[in-house]
């Protein structure tokens, strides 16, 4: 049972400010009323009234909140943690980690898209640096993007930061500078690169010297396509085994991530004929040739789809294939599905065909789980997709060149096929529901030109399809009684039924008809093929009937599979 009620009104006289308790009443209007007009004569930014019931066996209140109105309350500043305290990078060497090289990319982008360069190319060309130490005012903007972030996540000064930060940058700078003085990169990169890696391997700054000589072989080198040819060509002369080749893949590999990193570059290396869809497969067919090419042997169709991927992409593929660049191939694959998970259209002009290009996807990223994907991450992907094709926009789009209401419910029972996700399945029902329950659609069927038996026929096909997609039970079960009543009308008008059971021929294949009927292969289940049904159950208890399947018992055996199928025999 509750104990005694009391009501309390708080306040913040500004927005900063925490909460003041003004009173407490037992009249819950009068502090309303109090609270309402603390805030109508600006006497405070925010009120709030409780309501307090006191506990009478542990004599505690417990507290209501009834109203709260005014200025939001302003989000508290996060404490220093012990284990944040302290600048992300201490020294040089924490700037050549795949985290800070992204930072990097990032809040100097405009400038190393200008120099076509990348991140870690900065990090170990000298000529690159020199011109970055020259610029003056790009170091100061890279380090206010890079530590005001950080003071506001960890409530350290930020005018320390950017002075640590500037004594770090300078520190890398004079390295990379140093290095360059003294033509370190340079002397290495006359010699072969085999015996390059084979004399810097057990030096402590191995890496270092070896992305240097790397990067310094791109020095001139304009577009993406060139650069990965030029890598490609470094690959082809590295060690063929042992820690001096590993020496040489990694840096290689460290900076393709960089460049098949961004957009512009992937397009110059892929071909800038190609879409977004088309892109993304020309990916998935570099970095997972083996399982594209089993697809191909299986299903000659995934070819038509699948972009060829030649030239310096071509050569990387078949890196990528012996299992050379697992990072890259990992960062690659994980880059489609973020695509996929993305509002971008995969073929903008043709909605038809950003189905077909979506399936083959599907198939080829399935066959690379185990080994650079799982299968969630595959189906979380393409549930997100899913959802983007079941927009008006997008349906409309696919609809659009359908000049029959039965063509539009065709294209959209392909559609229902190809979307996964529950929530994205009845959608995808919704508008298939809505195509084959209109006026429209039952009109162009009965006043259509063919015969009855081929309208029928349609009607059975497009139930069998709608039965394939998987949709949910009501969804299916309200479509196909839909179709049903549309063929049933068609029959009824036509008098089909009747027509067979009167025909002038041998009554097996009268009854052949009726049960083809009966089972829903050449007519839609529902009324009319309960009618079918209902006719061949009296024509069979016809003497006549009996008769003539007793003289022909191959017949019987004949028809015995559809009398089954109709549910009239076990």
């Amino acid at each position: 049972m509750a104990g005694p009620i009391h009501y309390e009104v708080f306040q913040r006289k500004m927005s900063p400010s925490p909460w003041t308790l003004l009173m407490a009443t037992e009249d819950r209007k009068q502090a309303i009323e109090a609270a309402e007009e603390l805030l109508t004569e600006k006497r405070a930014v925010a009120v709030r009234v409780t309501k307090e019931t006191l506990d009478p066996e542990t004599m505690a209140f417990r507290s209501t909140t009834l109203l709260t109105r005014g200025a939001p309350e302003m989000s508290k500043k996060r404490p220093v943690e012990l284990q944040t305290v302290g600048p992300r990078c201490t020294g040089p060497a924490d700037l050549y980690t795949p985290l800070a090289r992204e930072t990097l990319g990032r809040v100097l982008d405009d400038w190393l898209e200008r120099n076509g360069a990348t991140a870690f190319e900065l990090l170990h060309r000298p000529d690159l640096v020199e011109k970055l130490e020259a610029s003056g005012v790009e170091v100061q903007h890279a380090l206010q993007k890079i530590a005001i972030p950080e003071s506001q996540a960890t409530g350290q000064a930020s005018h320390d930061l950017i002075r640590h930060y500037r004594r770090l940058a300078e520190q890398a700078m004079e390295r990379v500078i140093k290095a360059g003085r003294a033509n370190v990169f340079n002397e290495l990169a006359n010699a072969p690169l085999a015996e390059t890696a084979r004399k810097i391997a057990a030096l402590p700054d191995r890496a270092f010297i070896m992305g240097g000589v790397v990067c310094g072989a791109l020095t001139g080198i304009k577009g993406s396509r060139a650069r990965l040819d030029r890598l490609m060509d470094l690959a082809g002369s590295a060690p063929v085994e042992g820690s001096p080749r590993a020496l040489v893949m990694v840096q290689i590999e460290q900076l393709l991530c960089e460049l098949l990193a961004s957009r512009t570059s992937l397009a110059d290396i892929l071909g800038p004929g190609l879409d977004q869809g088309g892109s993304l497969a020309a990916v998935v067919r570099m970095v997972a040739p083996r399982e594209i090419e089993a697809l191909v042997r299986h299903d000659p169709r995934v070819a038509l789809a699948m972009p060829v991927v030649d030239g310096p992409a071509g050569r990387l593929g078949v890196h990528l294939g012996a299992g050379d660049y697992p990072i890259l191939a990992s960062s690659l694959a994980r880059m489609v599905l973020r695509e996929l998970m993305g509002p971008r259209r995969l073929r903008p002009s043709e909605a038809p065909a950003e189905i077909d290009i979506l399936r083959v996807l599907a198939m080829s990223l399935t066959a690379t789980v185990g080994r650079l994907l799982t299968f969630e991450e595959v189906q979380n992907a393409f549930v997100e997709r899913s959802r983007n094709i079941v927009t008006a926009d997008f349906v409309s789009a696919y609809v659009a060149d359908c000049e029959s209401a039965l063509c539009e419910a065709e294209q959209l029972t392909r559609l229902c096929e190809n979307v996964t996700g529950g929530a994205n399945k009845r959608a995808a029902g919704r508008w298939m529901t809505a195509c084959v329950t209109s006026l429209r659609f039952e009109t162009e069927m009965r006043a259509s030109r063919q015969p009855p038996v081929d309208k029928l026929t349609l009607l059975a096909n497009l139930q069998r399809s709608v039965k394939a997609c998987d949709l949910g039970e009501s969804d299916e079960a309200g479509i196909c009684k839909a179709i049903g009543t549309v063929g049933s009308a068609i029959e009824t008008e036509a008098r089909l039924i009747n027509q067979i059971s009167r025909a002038t021929v041998p009554i097996p294949r009268r009854l052949a008809m009726l049960l083809r009927l009966a089972a829903g292969e050449t007519g839609p289940t529902g009324p009319v093929a309960d009618r079918a049904k209902a006719e061949a159950l009296k024509l069979f208890r016809a003497p006549e009937a009996r008769a003539a399947l007793h003289a022909e018992p191959q017949t019987v055996m004949a028809i015995k599979g559809l009398m089954q199928a109709a549910g009239l025999a076990a």
